[in-house]
């Protein structure tokens, strides 16, 4: 077995911000988003669940066809203007769609009908595009996964995965029917059933010889197919004509150092991992000679990034945690699966754009593509593009300059975003994402960050701000420092709020403010369920806590979720006073009105006013943020919708002197409220679906506005974090 040793971030950790934004250099950026419900035909729930698999797209560029398992079928989508996708139409098959590829007006895809794992079956369903009908079926013999075409669209290769049970004795190999390769020759289209050759691969793989399960195929020019079969941690290289294997190899293993593999919920990146096996799932040739492996592991591996090799096996580039450290430099690090796989490398996607050929790697979990340009040698990294959740499949179309993503992950049960199709464009612009990035904490370790809450300004540097994490990284609460002067901004320093000398527990920060003295305070969403307090907390500029100061009982008999979601100081010393933004409603407040709490420290007092909410058709409207400037405090309203749903995404503004407390319990007046900002454009400036959580708000010491999203640790979100300037107030 082929083995490396591959030493913390590799040839990318020491990448600048500089470097990922070069303004004289092409980059693509997002330019439309397409949800995969909007095709869901009339006669379907439109709740059902829907998916993006794998997408292809037909020879002129001008529709995308993407298989769909849920739904049990393939939808088709309009790009004739790129940014403006169209629904154009949706064909159930009878079985389960697992990949489709195109030749002229034909589209070949891959159809499981299993009736279980020892009873596997299914067929290449041919279905001509113009009138959406399936014209012939091929049999396969198994259970299909990956279907590629020809360059010279002679040949169609299918790997018969005949997939193993991974409840049955531990998911262990062997579980036979073991998988192969079908091979069918084409003409003008139409595939001859009859052509078929099935390719075994039995008794070539060390781990699970007897049953291979080839997972991806791919055609270089020369008509060899490369496949690979994850589970095996193994590589083969076919012959499409003749069908002969003409070499085979493992995928080898790695050595991993400086990796998360710990689920604590803080970023350590103090873990190994040795003689970690690649098992690649996607592959994909860069030339007739070198192909690229996606190493996600589905058994007793997962290297966590990529590997490029030459068809003799031998490897010609590792790319090491190098996509790891980017990744959780860039506020995508799914912290919360870090025990597994890391970032899990899956898909990805090649094209030709002019003389340059770029690769595109698919992070599932952290729902990011990491974008390369191939030299020949190491490859040059280009950029992260934002994905929506789970990127599975992805396609170039170079005649258009445009690159596609297709996001499996479809969360409508749980009332959450649904699948996309992302479409990219390759233009003369620096990189529109990310708009913040951590730098590293030291040689081989970023500062990892996610789920960035409230946000405070210093009182001095423009530009300087300061962040803090919600309860996800509930082991690491922490202040960042951000310097908001780069593009994209950076988190330049990472102070760990402690108390007696470890990271404190049982936090939710969602607010900061500057204390006047080079701390700060900090205040902290309780949740009783949970045992988390209801507190406001002093801390110095260590982050060391220095004083605890809870709700107080007048508050806390009336207490209920959805609590503390920012703070902001007004006035100085003595007469300093701490206001405290309640989300939602207590159990004392009318409908559509919740609590600005105030706290005077050096005197103990309490009191409160009430703010009115807007209303909204759906879901909730609470608030996320108060930050005071001049003679306003300024506040974030936002409904808890995400993409087209989102209504209410907004900054507001409240006299200063308006904000008259009156003692908790008694009768508190209600202030008014002037619109600012609708953020809902800013949201959709990425060309993205909206997000839900835009949680903090800062005015420097320029007078320039900063907002930014939370993101959820990248758990059931994309991951997605918009930092970005509003001007000067």
């Amino acid at each position: 077995m082929k083995f490396q040793h591959i030493l913390g971030a590799f040839a990318f950790g020491a990448i600048s911000l500089t470097a990922l934004n070069a303004a004289a250099a092409p980059h693509f950026n997002r330019i439309a988003s397409f949800p995969v419900a909007s095709n869901i035909p009339a006669s379907i729930d439109a709740n059902s669940e829907s998916s993006s698999e794998i997408i292809a797209a037909t020879e002129d560029g001008m529709t995308l066809i993407y298989s769909d398992s849920p739904l049990g079928g393939i939808g088709f989508i309009d790009i004739a203007d790129p940014k403006a996708p169209k629904a154009a139409g949706f064909l159930t098959l009878t079985g389960e769609p697992t990949s489709v590829s195109i030749v002229g007006n034909s589209a070949f895809v891959g159809v499981n009908t299993s009736e279980s794992n020892v009873a596997p079956s299914g067929h290449l369903a041919v279905i001509d595009i113009a009138s959406k009908e399936v014209v012939a079926k091929c049999d396969l013999g198994g259970q299909p996964d990956s279907v590629a075409v020809s360059h010279d669209d002679s040949l169609v290769a299918i790997a018969i995965e005949n997939e193993r049970d991974e409840d049955l004795n531990d998911g262990e190999l062997p579980q036979l029917p073991a998988g192969f390769v079908t091979i069918f020759s084409v003409a003008n289209g139409v595939v001859d059933c009859e052509s078929k050759k099935q390719v075994e691969l039995t008794g070539l793989a060390e781990i699970g010889g007897s049953d291979p399960e080839p997972e991806f195929v791919d055609f270089n020019a020369l008509n060899e197919i490369v496949v690979s079969m994850q589970e095996n941690n193994h590589y083969a290289i076919i012959d499409g004509v003749t069908g002969e294997v003409k070499s085979h190899f493992s995928a080898g293993a790695v050595d991993l150092s400086y990796i998360d593999v710990e689920e604590e919920r803080a970023f350590t990146f103090d873990g190994s991992q040795t003689e970690r096996l690649r098992e690649p799932d996607a592959v994909k040739w860069l030339d007739d000679n070198r192909f690229i492996g996606a190493n996600e592991g589905d058994f007793n591996g997962g290297s966590r990034g990529f590997t490029i090799y030459h068809k003799d096996g031998s490897v010609e580039f590792e790319s090491g945690t190098s996509l790891e450290i980017l990744a959780a430099r860039a506020g995508h690090y799914p912290e919360k699966r870090s025990g597994n796989k890391g970032v899990e490398p899956e898909g990805l996607a090649t094209g030709t754009f002019g003389d340059d050929t770029y690769f595109f790697v698919l992070l599932e979990r952290a729902s990011l593509v990491g974008v390369y340009k191939d030299t020949g040698a190491d490859p040059e990294f280009v950029q992260l593009l934002p994905s929506g959740i789970a990127p599975e499949g992805a396609l170039t179309i170079p005649s258009r300059n445009l690159f596609v993503s297709a996001n499996e992950a479809e969360l409508v049960e749980d009332g959450g975003v649904r699948s996309h199709v992302m479409i990219y464009e390759l233009q003369d612009a620096p990189a529109a994402y990310p708009q913040i990035m951590s730098e590293m904490a030291d040689d081989h370790r970023p500062i990892g960050w996610v789920a960035l809450s409230g946000l405070v300004a210093d009182a001095e540097v423009p530009g300087k701000l300061y962040a803090v994490n919600d309860s996800f990284l509930r082991a690491q609460p922490s202040i960042y420092e951000i310097d908001a002067t780069s593009m994209p901004a950076k988190i330049t320093k990472r102070i760990g709020v402690t108390r007696d000398g470890a990271p404190a527990q049982k936090l939710d920060l969602e607010g900061i403010t500057l204390d006047g003295k080079g701390g700060y305070w900090l205040a902290s969403e309780g949740r009783a369920d949970r045992l988390t307090p209801h507190a406001i907390y002093n801390v110095n500029a260590k982050g060391e806590i220095k004083q605890e100061v809870p709700f107080p009982a007048e508050l806390l008999a009336v207490e209920k979720r959805f609590a503390a979601e920012g703070i902001t100081s007004v006035g100085e010393g003595d007469d300093m006073v701490l206001w405290i933004a309640i989300q939602r409603e207590w159990q004392d407040d009318p409908k559509g009105q919740v609590k600005l709490v105030s706290y005077q420290p050096s005197t103990g007092e309490w009191g409160a006013v009430r703010y009115p909410l807007d209303e909204t058709a759906n879901g909730w409207v609470g608030l996320s943020e108060i930050t005071t400037y001049g003679e306003y405090v300024y506040i974030i309203e936002r409904d808890n919708q995400i993409a087209e749903n989102a209504k209410v995404k907004k900054l507001y503004r409240v006299k200063l002197d308006d904000m008259q407390a009156a003692p908790l319990g008694s009768d508190l007046p209600i202030v008014a409220k002037e619109e600012v900002r609708d953020f809902i454009p800013d949201l959709q400036s990425l060309n993205g679906y909206v997000q839900d959580k835009i949680e903090g708000f800062a005015i420097d010491a320029a007078g320039e506005g900063f907002a930014v999203t939370d993101n959820d640790g990248v758990d059931d979100h994309s991951g997605e974090t918009l930092f970005f300037s509003i001007g000067k107030l």
